[in-house]
Formats: structure tokens, sequence, C-alpha cells
């Protein structure tokens, strides 16, 4: 690619024509949304971390990249259901997440946020075994230093990941370096944690770290020096649910926006490339 640019979208957000977008609430009452969420075997409701899945989804099935012949990495995968969504759709899958040592350290094993094994993957059944046997293979990676022989891939993707990298820096030059996997014309889509208070104030370091507008905006710009675009909408949906912050203990519904030490926040899609 070249000439990248990053584009601004106007309105409200949309799983019928997703782009770099934060969850809203108008987005669960789309088809589409209910439509994945019984692909990944759960009840639609309205969570955003529910959604970061069916976003991950929708964004992929619009690019046409739900199809066999087409190959993808994932990064940072614990338990999430789209490797198995993927690999049913015929997609060959590298999933990667920390080796089993370093992710005790971090205390993801402890958490329940770190597969065992590669048939973890597919405890929800959502993948014939046999194909997901043919279509995936599980490796250790560290984020924070992607190997070399990991390239030539149609796409990348992260769900909830890259902020749990210790630093807004480290998690930045995660996404940027992780561009280096695709092939020409490919695409990366990740989903992450956003600060909606975009003053100079956020989680800049520890275990989960907020990505404001501005660190957000520094990523795509990067990006875009590498020569991969982005249309962005910055909407923070209108409806009477994003109006609402939830509370700790938060809720399994209607769960939008809330408030995470002393911020407020929801979770944000980026999509770079096509």
């Amino acid at each position: 690619m070249s000439g990248a640019v990053l584009h601004e979208a106007a309105g409200e957000p949309t799983l019928a024509a997703p782009v770099s977008q934060a969850c809203t609430a108008a987005q669960f009452a789309e088809p589409d949304y209910a439509r994945w969420a019984d692909a990944i075997r759960e009840p639609a409701r309205t969570h955003r971390k529910q959604w970061e899945f069916v976003y991950i989804l929708r964004v992929l099935e619009s690019r046409g990249l739900l199809r066999p012949g087409v190959r993808a990495l994932g990064f940072g995968v614990g338990f999430d259901p789209l490797t198995a969504v993927l690999a049913a759709h015929g997609v060959e899958v590298t999933a990667t997440d920390l080796a089993p040592e370093a992710a005790a350290a971090g205390a993801w094993i402890k958490t329940s946020q770190h597969a065992p094994d590669l048939q973890a993957l597919n405890d929800r059944g959502i993948c014939d075994p046999d194909l997901f046997a043919a279509n995936v293979r599980h490796e250790p990676v560290d984020m924070r230093a992607i190997p070399g022989h990991l390239r030539d891939y149609d796409l990348v993707f992260s769900s909830c990941a890259f902020e749990h990298l210790g630093t807004l820096k480290a998690g930045e030059d995660f996404v940027i370096a992780a561009l280096d996997c695709l092939k020409p014309g490919g695409l990366a889509v990740h989903t992450t944690e956003h600060n909606l208070n975009d003053t100079w104030r956020t989680r800049r370091r520890g275990a989960t770290v907020l990505y404001r507008r501005r660190d957000l905006q520094r990523i795509f710009d990067r990006a875009a020096a590498k020569g991969f675009g982005a249309t962005v909408n910055w909407s923070r949906g209108a409806g009477a649910v994003d109006r609402h912050v939830d509370l700790p203990p938060y809720s399994d519904d209607g769960h939008v926006k809330l408030l995470f030490r002393g911020y407020e926040m929801t979770s944000f899609g980026l999509v770079l490339g096509r």
C-alpha cells in the first residue's frame, strides 16, 4: 500500500459497515449481532466483551476473509472463540499466546485467561474436530517480541489483548510490529480498552492500560506511515444505554460503558489495511 490516509466517518457506527469504532448500544440491535453471537455459542446480550468478538467477525466477514485459503494469525487468543469460528469457515489459523510459564508469572492462568492446549480453543464445539485439527496450530508467542518467521498472513487479530502488555507504548508498538506479519493487501483487526475522557490523565502503565483518542490516533498515524489506511468513527453513541456508566460489581447486560479505576471507558475496535 502507499499513500495511506485516515478517513473519519460521520454518524453512529454500525456492524453493517464496520470500521474502526467504539462499542455503542445501537450495534447490539442489528441483526448481524444476534447472528454472530449465536455463532460463538453465546446468547446475545448487551455486553462490550461479547461485542468485541462479534465486531471482529463482522469486520472479517465484510472484507470477505471468512473463507478457505485465508491465513490468519491470532495474538493473545486465550479461551476466545474466534479461532474456532475462523477454522469452521476454512481459515488456516496460527493461534498464539504466552508460553505457560510466562502466563503463570503474569497471572493469566490463575485468572483463566490462558488456554492450556490447542483443544481448549474449541471447547464450545464450534468447529468440527477434524477440520479444527487440520486448520489450526498453536504457538507460544510474546506479543512484545514477535518471531520473524510469522509472516505472509492475510490477517492478524487480537481481542482485548494489547492493553495488557504493561504500558501504552508497548501495546502501540505491538500493533505496528504485527503489521509486518501481513502480506501486501493484508488486514489487521484488534480490540482494546478505550478511555473516553480524552484528557492528559489515563492508565499509562500496569496490568491494564487505557487508550485515549489521542493514543489511538498515534497508532493510526504510525500505521499510515507504514502504508496501512483506516476509516475511524469516533462516535460514542447517542442512546440511553450509551449514557449509562456501569459501576462495580459490573452487570452481565447493559454493560457498554463502565467506570474503571476512576475512568469512563468502553471497548474500541481498530481496522488497519483495506
